[in-house]
């Protein structure tokens, strides 16, 4: 399979690579929500652990997710430039990268993660959060051979092989879970291993589906190209450092959380379990653009990527608005849905009801990082995704929290960081965007 982005309807091809993305990535959230379910089944405390061990552990994933958006970016262009040969040795290369980089994040989240778990001062869920994702740093391989090859396919507009083997994993975890946690009695430390299993799954499909590409031309003829993999870490850098402090800034709200109780974390974490619900059509529809945009940087069709990013985002704010209303009237019956902690699910409805208008913003910072990685122009993604994830919370709720106010205000003035960020990345974009064309 292999779709010619830089010819036909616009919005037909947006809508062919977005929507069975966004199934994917509903399903792997319901991956996600139904981890948080059974950890809530077991305790209070696991369900902050794994709260916590979220923000934790997909500060490595990040760099992976990164560098794999990179690889879709590289892949795009060669085919739109009819260079088949240039695509495959992308290929190769990059999946060679990739195991390289899963042994070093493995074994650098082995040393480090324990430091960060223990400098948010709250031992009661210490150990539950360490059960948890010790056995989870032993199969990071999984997880970032799924990242890599999944963008490797949504460079040759194949998004439906990752949406039917998240759609099979994620009633393979409830029943893997389920087997863990109530039948073995395992604890998080089930969940995990739930998790490591069903990646493995994924991974070993994925790789089968690139082996029926135009793009595998097979290990055989595998040559080092370091030219490739300059170019990846080039355009890999900044999306990966976007995409770690995103993880990084969880870690931040987690610690400003913190101090409100552990009912307060284990919020947060159902929160963002919720709201990514309502995100994955704008994940979606990122990766859509990424890949039109990509393959018309590619056959230098400039004219077609202002038509592909304003679609985009036309989409993303009809979603926003679903969500938005959705949260207004029945965030405290999502929240219920995960657990019976009438704290917890008061802490959740109002994060939702706050947080859930960055949605508009998320959708254009979203779709101009996208369309920037398209036209290989990601350098500013670096300085925004530290002034969004970091410098600004740091900042915003240090002031807040001397200021002694509650955590309404850190919601609202989280809003307010992202659509700053979002009007940035706007009028950047939009230079960049008439500078190409």
């Amino acid at each position: 399979m292999h779709i010619d982005l830089t010819q036909g309807d616009i919005k037909q091809h947006m809508l062919k690579l977005a929507v069975p993305a966004v199934v994917g990535y509903l399903f792997h959230t319901i991956f996600n929500v139904t981890d948080t379910y059974f950890a809530g089944t077991i305790s209070t405390n696991d369900l902050a652990a794994l709260s916590l061990s979220a923000s934790v552990f997909f500060m490595l994933l990040a760099i992976a997710i990164g560098m794999s958006e990179a690889v879709t970016s590289l892949v795009g262009n060669a085919l739109g430039e009819k260079d088949t040969q240039k695509a495959q040795s992308t290929t190769l290369n990059a999946i060679v990268f990739a195991v390289l980089l899963s042994v070093v994040l493995s074994i650098f989240g082995l040393v480090s993660i324990p430091y960060l778990v223990n400098a948010l001062g709250d031992p009661s869920y210490f150990t539950q959060t360490l059960d948890y994702l010790n056995p989870i740093l032993y199969g990071v391989v999984f997880f970032i051979g799924s990242f890599f090859l999944n963008a490797l396919l949504n460079s040759i507009g194949d998004t439906k092989s990752f949406r039917n083997i998240l759609i099979f994993t994620a009633f393979l975890n409830i029943f893997l879970d389920y087997m863990f946690v109530e039948y073995f009695e395992f604890g998080v430390t089930g969940i995990a291993y739930a998790t490591i299993i069903c990646e493995i799954i994924i991974m070993s499909y994925l790789f089968y589906k690139v082996q029926r590409t135009k793009l595998w031309s097979g290990f055989e003829n595998f040559t080092y190209d370091g030219t490739i993999i300059k170019e990846l870490l080039k355009q890999g850098f900044p999306p990966s450092i976007n995409m770690f402090m995103m993880a990084f800034g969880m870690y931040i709200i987690t610690y400003f959380v913190a101090p409100f109780g552990k009912e307060a974390v284990a919020a947060f974490g159902i929160g963002m379990r919720i709201e990514q619900i309502f995100l994955m059509p704008v994940v979606g529809l990122n990766i859509a653009t990424l890949a039109i945009v990509s393959q018309n940087n590619g056959a230098k069709a400039y004219e077609r990527i202002s038509p592909t990013l304003h679609v985009a985002i036309k989409y993303g704010w009809m979603i926003s608005t679903a969500g938005v209303m959705s949260f207004l009237l029945f965030a405290e019956y999502f929240a219920s849905l995960l657990t019976s902690d009438v704290l917890v699910i008061e802490q959740t409805a109002l994060y939702l009801r706050v947080s859930g208008l960055a949605s508009y913003g998320f959708v254009v910072i979203f779709m101009y990082i996208a369309m920037l990685q398209g036209i290989a122009k990601p350098a500013v993604i670096f300085p925004v995704s530290i002034y969004r994830q970091v410098v600004a919370p740091i900042i915003v709720f240090t002031l807040l929290a001397m200021f002694g106010f509650g955590i309404l205000s850190m919601w609202v003035g989280l809003d307010m960081i992202i659509f700053s960020s979002a009007i940035y990345l706007w009028w950047y974009g939009e230079k960049k965007l008439r500078a190409k064309v």
